[in-house]
C-alpha cells in the first residue's frame, strides 16, 4: 500500500488550514487596529471633524470578519469530520467484503471437496451420510449469509412483509423455539417463563421478530468457546415496556466497545480468542428491528470472557387486539 506523505495527510491539511485562518484573522485585526490608531493621530493633528471617521464601524467590521472566519473554520471542521467518517465507512465496507467473501468461499470450497470425494471414491453408506451432513451444514451456512444480506436490504428499504399484530410475547418466543430448536443442537437454550403472563402483550411483526431472535441466539452461540454454549432467555416488565433478556456464556466484550457494538460491520476481535467469522451485520440488524418496533436494546458485559447480556425493551400492550 502506497504511503501518503505526512504533509498531505488529511489531519495535517486540517491543522495547516486552521493555523492559516487563525493567523490571517490575527493579522487582519492587528492591521485594522493600527490603521485606526493612525487615523486618530491624524485627526488630532489636523483638527479634522472626527464624525467624518465613523470609529464604531471599525469594531463592527472586526466582528463581522470574525464571524465569517468562524463560519469558515466550522465549515472546514465539518468537512474534516465528514471525510474521516467516509474513510471509516470505506474501511468498514472493505473489511466486510473480505469477511463476506470468506464466509462464501469457505463453504463453497468445502462443498466442492466433498462432491469430488463422493464422485471419485466408492464410499460406504455411513461415510456418504457423514459427508452429506457436512454438505447440508455448508449449504445452511451459505443460505444464512445470503438471507442476512437480503433481510438487511429489506429492513433498510422498509419493504419487509407482514403486519404488526399484538401477541403474547412469551408464547411467541416458545413458538420460535418449537420451530427452530433443531438449529441449535449442541447448545443449551434456556427459557425462563415469567409468573405473570397477563402483562406480556406487545405489537410485533412476526418475520422481523423471528429475525431478531435468530440473530441474538446465534450471536451468543457463535461467539462462544464453552462446551456447550448457553443462552438464557428471561422476561421482565415495567408499566410501559416488556424486556426480553438474552444472556450467554460467550466471549463477551470490553465496556469501551459498547458504543460500537450495534454499528454496521463492527466485529469484536480480541487477542487470544479464535475469531469465528461473520459479517458484522447481525447486531446491527437486531437494533434496526428493535427500532422498527419502537423499542430499544441495551448491551452489557463484565468484560472479555465473561459473557454478554442483551436486553430488548418493547412497548407493552394491556391486551391483544381483536
Amino acid at each position: 500500500m502506497k504511503r501518503t506523505l505526512w504533509f498531505l495527510h488529511p489531519v495535517s491539511i486540517f491543522v495547516f488550514s486552521i493555523v492559516a485562518l487563525g493567523l490571517s484573522l490575527f493579522l487582519y485585526i492587528y492591521w485594522y487596529i493600527e490603521v485606526s490608531a493612525g487615523l486618530q493621530a491624524i485627526i488630532q493633528k489636523t483638527n479634522v471633524d472626527p464624525h467624518q471617521f465613523v470609529a464604531w464601524q471599525t469594531w463592527v467590521v472586526v466582528m463581522v470578519m470574525s464571524i465569517l472566519v468562524g463560519i469558515i473554520l466550522l465549515g472546514i471542521f465539518l468537512i474534516f469530520v465528514y471525510q474521516r467518517k467516509t474513510l471509516s465507512l470505506y474501511r468498514s465496507q472493505h473489511k466486510f467484503i473480505n469477511s463476506f467473501t470468506h464466509e462464501l468461499k469457505t463453504p463453497t470450497a468445502s462443498l466442492q471437496l466433498y462432491l469430488e470425494t463422493l464422485a471419485k471414491y466408492d464410499l460406504s453408506r455411513d461415510k456418504q451420510l457423514k459427508y452429506l451432513n457436512y454438505m447440508l451444514e455448508d449449504v445452511s451456512r451459505l443460505s444464512d449469509n445470503i438471507s442476512g444480506i437480503l433481510n438487511l436490504a429489506r429492513i433498510e428499504a422498509k419493504i419487509y412483509g407482514g403486519e404488526f399484530v399484538v401477541v403474547d410475547l412469551v408464547e411467541e418466543v416458545d413458538e420460535f423455539w418449537r420451530k427452530n430448536g433443531q438449529l441449535f443442537r449442541g447448545s443449551d437454550i434456556l427459557i425462563d417463563h415469567p409468573q405473570d403472563r397477563q402483562n406480556c402483550y406487545c405489537s410485533i411483526n412476526h418475520s422481523l421478530f423471528q429475525m431478531l431472535m435468530m440473530n441474538l441466539i446465534t450471536n451468543g452461540i457463535r461467539h462462544n468457546k464453552n462446551s456447550p454454549p448457553q443462552v438464557r432467555i428471561d422476561f421482565s416488565h415495567t408499566e410501559k415496556n416488556i424486556q426480553i433478556h438474552f444472556a450467554d456464556n460467550g466471549v463477551g466484550f470490553k465496556k469501551s466497545q459498547i458504543k460500537n457494538i450495534f454499528k454496521k460491520f463492527f466485529q469484536i476481535e480480541e487477542e487470544g480468542w479464535d475469531h469465528t467469522g461473520g459479517t458484522g451485520l447481525g447486531l446491527y440488524m437486531v437494533e434496526q428491528v428493535v427500532r422498527l418496533h419502537k423499542g430499544r436494546i441495551i448491551a452489557q458485559s463484565e468484560g472479555v470472557g465473561k459473557g454478554a447480556r442483551f436486553t430488548v425493551s418493547l412497548p407493552r400492550k394491556t391486551s391483544p387486539t381483536r
